[in-house]
């Protein structure tokens, strides 16, 4: 599956435990990563060699991002409470 344009939603949704370039103490769930275009809903650092690691292993399928931005959320979301 292709990533869908304007969605950010695992920008947004997941945790990142480990610090990246610009988010020395990670992310929480939820919290905007600082690296997304809010206007676009794009990672402003992606491919880039300070595109961390976690976001690197993520791709996105249905069973993460479902039909819409919005059950995206919902999903990614879903995952992080299960895997707490």
């Amino acid at each position: 599956m292709k990533c869908r344009e304007h969605c950010g939603a695992c920008c947004i949704a997941p945790s990142i435990h480990a610090p990246y370039f610009g988010m020395p103490h990670g992310k929480a769930a939820g919290q905007i990563c600082i690296h997304l275009d809010v206007k676009q809903y794009h990672c402003k650092i992606w491919g880039s060699a300070n595109y961390p690691e976690t976001c690197r292993q993520f791709k996105a399928e249905p069973d993460f991002c479902g039909t819409h931005r919005e059950e995206a959320l919902i999903l990614i979301e879903a995952v992080e409470i299960f895997t707490r």
